[in-house]
């Protein structure tokens, strides 16, 4: 697995109980999978030559991120390297104008897009669609970072001096975000986990809640049938997180991910089979599990840098506190904002999923800066 951020770290844990051998290429020792995965490789994604190093004696090559050059991971493929997902499909990722093009060619419900290289492409944009108008990079961006929203010429001008490659898209007024999480293994076998809600703030995510609250059955099934549909149309192997907006005409396609996601980590405790075996037994062509759920309702907090301190200072007042709770660190540096674990609450049908979110929260914000007043 290329990269060792907390999804490769999550990933070798479901290695380990399906007797895989993960290696990891990371930037540095201190990395968060660099911590408990014992075949570690030190290298640069950015760089051809440690790629193909990295990748003599793998089965198979995936990834914990979208940002290895497409064409390092073509020429990896030329040279007889196993790459899944392949390039034509992480296109997809890397390239939000591309993703965007495909998926309306694909007759997909999309929000309504162009892209811009001048402040008049901007105004010519909003001049259709009103203000505020969301202005995207192309490439790079992921957890808020590279989404600006504009609500004038001003601010617009602001963010086009970054002199970056953007598109232009409609500000959608939505209900709430939903995710459908799929995987798809090299011979179409394909398994979709429940679709969940998830709870954004300056787009990072900070709450998933699963199954989405109150999501009506048949717009749940198409959901997930439109998830294997772009999976299979793209030619995905291993997961597939399809990011939506359910407004109050309908769905609207977001984002895509190629990998483990956030949207889905409550599968470790919360499903049959966790999303990072599932992607195991999808890039390793086997059998996939069952993505049922294991209880009736899960909620899910991240954990983020707060004060400084290391949140495992406080873990034992959480786990005695909530001794159902799950938790899981990152083994990062809690820097303000960064995320650093998640915190993972399960219940049964007649819990009040409002009460499985308090507690889901109340962990994750005691491990981030210590009790509030009324803790």
């Amino acid at each position: 697995m290329v990269g060792g951020g907390q999804l490769a770290r999550m990933t070798h844990q479901a290695a380990v109980s399906l007797g895989i051998r993960l290696r990891v290429l990371s930037a540095g020792p201190a990395d968060s999978a660099a911590q408990v995965c014992p075949d570690l490789r030190v290298g640069d994604h950015r760089s051809l030559a440690d790629l193909r190093e990295f990748a003599e004696g793998c089965d198979v090559l995936t990834f914990d991120h979208e940002h290895v050059p497409g064409e390092h991971v073509a020429a990896l493929q030329h040279a007889g390297v196993t790459v899944r997902p392949g390039a034509q499909a992480l296109r997809h990722t890397q390239d939000k104008l591309v993703m965007r093009e495909r998926l309306v060619g694909l007759g997909l419900p999309c929000p309504r897009y162009r892209a811009v290289r001048t402040l008049a492409d901007v105004r010519s944009f909003a001049a259709r669609h009103g203000w505020p108008v969301v202005l995207k990079a192309i490439s790079g961006g992921y957890d808020g970072r590279g989404v600006w929203v504009c609500g004038s010429p001003a601010q617009a001008a602001d963010v086009l001096a970054h002199g970056i490659p953007l598109f232009a898209e409609e500000h959608v007024r939505f209900r709430r975000e939903l995710a459908a999480l799929v995987a798809r293994s090299p011979h179409g076998q394909g398994a979709a986990f429940p679709v969940v809600q998830t709870v954004q703030r300056d787009g990072v995510c900070h709450e998933v809640l699963a199954p989405a609250p109150e999501l009506d059955p048949n717009r749940a099934a198409r959901v997930a049938g439109l998830a294997l549909r772009i999976a299979a149309e793209l030619g995905v192997t291993g997961l597939l997180a399809v990011e939506l907006f359910e407004t109050g005409d309908g769905l609207l396609v977001n984002e895509l991910a190629m990998r483990p996601h956030n949207s889905g980590h409550w599968t470790i405790e919360g499903a049959r089979t966790s999303q990072f075996e599932q992607h195991l037994r999808a890039v390793t062509d086997l059998p996939l599990g069952s993505p049922r759920l294991a209880a009736p309702k899960i909620a899910l907090a991240n954990v983020f840098g707060g004060d400084g301190r290391d949140p495992r200072a406080r873990l034992a007042h959480v786990m005695a506190a909530d001794p159902a709770a799950k938790i899981h660190l990152y083994g990062k540096a809690p820097r303000p904002g960064r995320k650093i674990g998640h915190v993972t609450v399960l219940g049964d049908a007649s819990d009040e999923m409002a009460a499985l979110r308090a507690r889901a929260v109340r962990a994750a914000s005691y491990l981030r800066s210590g009790p509030d007043e009324d803790q």
